[in-house]
């Protein structure tokens, strides 16, 4: 069970007190209205502040400090939730009753923390030049080697396209020329003005009690000035039309990416039964996989992602650059089936089974209860799993059909070679 506090305006605690782990986990994100304006430096931000501190000035005295603390690990954490984006860092620690320290073994976890966000290692008022230039390259090799695997980049070409108008746009990592543009100040400035005014989601999953966790990760923005800005709700797909783009590279296999809208926009009603025909569509087991591939023999790869905070469903294959078209017909065909409840038994079953075995291994480590349910608070889908597993049961043939019959095709994106 998951216990949520407010520690203070705008900043909240959520714990998860479970004693089956031998080791904890705690997250600390700074929540912000993704914007292409900014993308870059959250993007760049926990990996500065993992090169050093006052204390710990570099990566040497970082890692010996890890190892005092009973090879606790310290990550960097920037994810994409809707309108928002999320940067901050993961921390994984044994629990405390496996330390010779016992209960006071976590507020030295809390410590180091504190001093890696709240005191990084600066030079004239700014970070290192040394650190943000050095993961400055490490981020723009990330983006390229994105850019080098040609499905990522299709599908993040699609959501450019299709979310022109919305946040669906707008890549996690930033733009390269953003990235390049980042100075120490510039970057510094922006982490004290976000430290000030962002939302705070902190998260921890351990033995700890819930009174306990509180106590402790109450002091850890005590010392700053906090001038908390509200953080705006999510907000619908906002259409800036549709589009239909084909791109010529030197590949030697076809990308095509397809993005479906609902017609109206997803909540919690739709959420589970769209995950459904999800996995009826793009499974493993799904229609795309077994007529289109398998009987078919028309692409190499084929699935569906539907993003439930916007309302989108997004199917992505790999195919011959001459077979590209019908596998598009294809795709559509296989919609239609499902409109017109043409899904058998063993599918819908298929697709179930999938999800429960997804879901069933969210508890099955600290990471992934954080994962999960820290990802729910903030896209407004939250569920149990247990009401999760419950909705999914209770899905049936209708609904998926009534759920595909809103679906309209809204932007393609065919990736060919070069004739």
């Amino acid at each position: 069970m998951i216990q949520t506090t407010q520690v203070q305006e705008g900043i909240t605690l959520h714990c998860c007190t479970d004693t089956r782990f031998k080791t904890g986990c705690l997250t600390v994100q700074l929540v912000r209205p993704i914007t292409v304006g900014e993308a870059a430096m959250n993007a760049l931000l926990p990996a500065v502040l993992l090169r050093g501190s006052a204390r710990y000035p570099d990566l040497r005295s970082i890692t010996l400090r890890l190892d005092d603390l009973y090879g606790t690990t310290v990550g960097t954490q920037v994810r994409k939730i809707g309108d928002y984006q999320t940067t901050g860092l993961y921390c994984g620690f044994i629990d405390d009753r496996y330390t010779v320290e016992g209960a006071g073994f976590f507020s030295s976890v809390i410590d180091f923390l504190r001093e890696l966000m709240l005191r990084p290692r600066t030079e004239d008022g700014a970070f290192c030049r040394e650190f943000v230039e050095s993961e400055k390259k490490n981020l723009l090799s990330a983006i390229e080697a994105q850019r080098n695997d040609k499905r990522i980049y299709a599908a993040d070409q699609l959501m450019k396209y299709m979310g022109k108008a919305d946040t669906l746009g707008i890549s996690r990592m930033g733009e390269p020329e953003k990235v390049a543009q980042i100075t120490p100040q510039a970057l510094y400035e922006h982490y004290q003005r976000i430290l000030r005014e962002s939302k705070i989601e902190l998260f921890y999953v351990g033995g700890c009690q819930p009174e306990t966790v509180f106590r402790l990760v109450k002091s850890l923005f005590q010392d700053v000035n906090r001038c908390y800005v509200n953080l705006p709700a999510q907000t619908p797909f906002c259409d800036g039309g549709k589009t239909r783009n084909i791109q010529q590279m030197d590949v030697t296999q076809a990308k095509l990416q397809m993005g479906f809208l609902l017609d109206t926009a997803a909540d919690n009603g739709d959420f589970v039964p769209m995950q459904v025909l999800n996995n009826v569509l793009g499974g493993m087991t799904g229609k795309l996989f077994m007529n289109i591939r398998e009987k078919q023999s028309l692409c190499y790869d084929i699935g569906s992602v539907y993003q439930g905070c916007k309302g989108v469903l997004a199917v992505s294959a790999g195919m011959d650059c001459a077979d590209a078209e019908k596998v598009e017909q294809g795709v559509l065909g296989e919609i239609e089936d499902c409109c017109r409840g043409e899904i058998t038994p063993e599918e819908l079953e298929s697709a179930k089974q999938t999800l429960y075995s997804s879901l069933r291994t969210v508890h099955d480590s600290p990471g992934g209860i954080e994962n999960y349910y820290g990802t729910g608070a903030l896209s407004g889908l939250s569920l149990s799993i247990e009401e999760y597993i419950r909705r999914v049961r209770e899905t049936t043939v209708e609904q998926i059909s009534d759920l595909a019959k809103r679906l309209q095709l809204h932007s393609v994106f065919i990736l060919k070679g070069v004739q």
